[in-house]
């Protein structure tokens, strides 16, 4: 069995589609259909079906599918564990959405400096999803948001740095009160189902503020841009690319300590690319030296 019709038809149950595996596998929609063809064929097992333009496993598929996983991953170990120029080689890495502009860049040019012949794989996502690949040892390592459950027995997840919560404001406010200009002015939420908009939704309710809520969003750069419009004001973690953009924006600490978004990795601390995720965890410090607090 060739490892990369499972390599295929994994990729393609997890996208959702032939034409979304296709592009992460570099390949022609017809080339990774024919491979998953030739996969159930060699099996005897119908794996996939369409469901208008997407595709999913079918019975047959998701009895399968871990172990097909498993396979790939035992495979990708082997072929690490003979690697002569460890830590070289390619990283499987998680990183959440934020991160993608302010942490990965900046890291990865230290990275590649010290190690030019380095493959990475990045996988964007939500930081609870992220953290379960990583658990599940389908991810060597993820830039996620402090992880708030156990993330597995063989992980291990250091801190990087602490994004404490600020108010967010038109320019023009920035003499403003943070708690005024949270009770009297439209505010734009934060989502509260990522710990960003938890730690806000906590401290607002902590501190008897009721804001007039206008909308909603999962997006830091979002919110940014809609409070740069004058549509509100918001209470963010302070995320340094906000303000390395071109939005008039007013940052207005909290008074006394705020609550702190911790940003860090999370890694596979017994898997084969346990090196090279340590690796990119001292780039993680090199590049941001002393904003890890007390972690």
């Amino acid at each position: 069995m060739d490892i990369r019709y499972l390599q295929s038809f994994v990729t393609v149950v997890e996208r959702g589609s032939f034409a979304q595996a296709a592009r992460q596998l570099d390949l022609t929609s017809t080339a990774v259909a024919a491979r998953v063809k030739a996969l159930e064929q060699s099996l005897g097992l119908t794996l996939v079906r369409r469901a208008g333009r997407s595709v999913r496993a079918t019975e047959a598929g998701l009895r399968i599918l871990d172990r097909a996983r498993a396979l790939l991953r035992d495979a990708r170990d082997l072929a690490a564990a003979a690697e002569v120029d460890a830590p070289f080689g390619e990283l499987k890495l998680g990183v959440f959405v934020s991160a993608m502009t302010s942490v990965l860049p900046p890291v990865l040019k230290r990275l590649y400096d010290s190690h030019p012949r380095l493959s990475v794989f990045v996988l964007p996502g939500s930081s609870v999803d992220l953290c379960r690949r990583v658990g599940e040892g389908e991810l060597d390592a993820a830039v996620v948001v402090e992880p708030q459950f156990s993330i597995g027995k063989t992980c291990r997840w250091d801190a990087v740095m602490e994004e404490p919560l600020v108010v967010v404001a038109p320019a023009t406010m920035q003499a403003g009160d943070p708690h005024e200009l949270l009770r009297t002015e439209p505010f734009i939420r934060y989502d509260r189902s990522v710990v960003g908009g938890q730690l806000a939704d906590r401290y607002l309710r902590d501190h008897g503020i009721v804001p007039r809520q206008r909308m909603e969003i999962d997006s830091l750069l979002g919110v940014a841009a809609l409070v740069d419009q004058g549509l509100g004001v918001a209470l963010l973690p302070d995320w340094s690319s906000m303000w390395s953009t071109k939005y008039a924006l007013a940052r207005i600490p909290l008074p006394g300590r705020a609550p702190v978004r911790r940003v860090g990795l999370a890694w596979q601390a017994q898997g084969p690319r346990a090196a090279l995720a340590e690796a990119f965890l001292r780039e993680c410090r090199a590049v941001f030296p002393g904003r890890a607090g007390a972690a």
